[in-house]
């Protein structure tokens, strides 16, 4: 009975009038992770023909930080222009960056280019929630978002082959002049396939300068925190952009046209501790994208490819766990919401122990990482959206991808304080990176645990059921 009614759920999304808007809202994901990893595996002959190497880093901060603010003012773009032509506009301007990039006479158009293309990127992975909720059946919501979350996966294995076929067989202009054509495609499908979800038809609102200016502040903040020595210097640098989020969610709760919930991070409502878990569960993620392949390196001599992909073990089983729960009905979501953080705690646990002596059994341990994750994800995204206030839904859907995204740069950053505590740095011996490979993700199964208490809270949050 139960596995009958999971097929039927998988059929009830996989249907022919959905699959073009499905593929369109897939195609987007991907197209905006798989430019994340690719810009890694062509940088090097970028910056050999441009110069350019002390900014190095810049083109990856950039897209991130766009990425960011671009999800941020989406419920607020929705709200105006109508989650589809949203969508559309968010391709457009990824191909312009991608185009930019192909075009760069020097590294500081390339920086330039990759802004506007995380802009673009940061509207199509966030307002694909909102097309979720829009174009499917609450009921087909977290299977919907499982197959967003696994674009993620396959971009790990595609992002760094595609870069890598372009510079080896072509030249890396060529990739960026593909990726235009594609994101051109995109938009074109987007128009016909997706469908015109309802929006509130009124003058364009006035840009909340002031509230994306503190969001660049504390993303500044957090991507200047993993880069600067001082352990002081992080620590203060964390405390700005703390500071910086606490006044915007203050002056966002009393704003006319709000970039999140009016109920963001609230521990009384199931969106506001729904967003909190998000946050901690992405944190407690990324260490494993940062640090892990550097202490396979320079541990244990792993070249660089072999151990980036030793990494995305934990995306493959973030995927294949969400796939086979995104099912789960009953009580079951709620017990996958507290098993998910634990199993991430035991994840990290493991891969502090095992970094220092040996690779292969490490393995296991990364996936065990991501099918933490996976069991969680698509129940948390879905008890975000489905218990938003009314006038919010369009807001708590985009949020998912925003705070997502936010954890994901306050993870970099405290992993690069803990790295720092710990001893690591470019010069160090084995035995400081051995330090630092215990200690790293050993401090990250604190939010795990706080993720295991926000999973408590919205439990009891959640109407008991007759």
């Amino acid at each position: 009975m139960r596995q009958s009614s999971v097929q039927d759920g998988w059929r009830a999304l996989l249907r022919r009038e959905w699959m073009p808007a499905l593929a369109v809202l897939l195609g987007g994901v991907l197209l905006h992770s798989m430019n994340v990893l690719m810009l890694a595996t062509v940088l090097p002959t970028v910056v050999g023909e441009l110069g350019g190497a002390a900014m190095m880093s810049w083109p990856t901060t950039a897209f991130l930080a766009s990425s960011i603010v671009a999800a941020t003012c989406t419920g607020l773009l929705t709200a105006a222009a109508g989650a589809r032509a949203t969508f559309c506009a968010g391709a457009i301007i990824f191909g312009i960056g991608a185009l930019l990039c192909a075009l760069a006479p020097a590294m500081g158009w390339v920086i330039a280019g990759r802004f506007v293309q995380g802009f673009g990127g940061g509207l199509l992975s966030a307002v694909a929630y909102v097309l979720v909720r829009g174009t499917f059946p609450e009921a087909t919501w977290a299977r919907a978002i499982a197959l967003l979350s696994g674009s993620w996966s396959v971009s790990i294995l595609l992002g760094p082959l595609v870069g890598g076929l372009f510079v080896r067989y072509g030249d890396w202009r060529s990739g960026f002049v593909a990726i235009a054509a594609i994101a051109g495609v995109l938009a074109l499908g987007a128009f016909r396939a997706l469908p015109a979800v309802a929006h509130q038809r009124s003058a364009m609102p006035r840009v909340p300068a002031g509230r994306v200016a503190l969001i660049c502040a504390a993303i500044a903040g957090t991507s200047s925190a993993a880069i600067v020595a001082s352990p002081a210097a992080k620590a203060a640098l964390l405390a700005a952009a703390v500071g910086s989020l606490a006044v915007m969610l203050r002056l966002d709760r009393r704003a006319t046209a709000p970039l999140l919930p009016s109920d963001a991070f609230s521990l009384r409502t199931p969106t506001g501790v729904g967003l909190w878990l998000v946050l901690l569960v992405c944190v407690t993620y990324s260490p494993l994208q940062i640090y892990v392949p550097v202490f396979l390196q320079s541990l244990h001599g792993l070249d660089p490819l072999s151990a980036g992909y030793a990494v995305a073990g934990a995306s493959l089983g973030w995927t294949t766990a969400a796939l086979v729960v995104a099912g789960a009905t009953g009580a079951w979501p709620d017990r996958l919401m507290l098993i998910g953080p634990a199993t991430m705690g035991i994840g990290l646990l493991a891969v502090a122990v095992l970094t220092p002596w040996h690779p292969l059994p490490l393995f296991p341990a990364i996936v065990l990482v991501g099918v933490g994750i996976g069991l969680c994800w698509a129940f948390i995204a879905q008890r975000v959206m489905s218990s938003a206030r009314p006038g919010d839904e369009a807001v708590a859907a985009s949020s998912v991808a925003t705070v997502q995204q936010m954890g994901f740069a306050l993870g970099a950053a405290l992993a690069g304080l803990a790295a720092n505590v710990s001893g690591f740095s470019a010069d160090v011996g084995s035995a400081g990176v051995a330090a630092a490979a215990f200690w790293v993700p050993t401090s990250f199964v604190v939010f795990a645990a706080a993720a295991c208490l926000a999973s408590l809270r919205l439990h009891r949050l959640q109407p008991a059921k007759s």
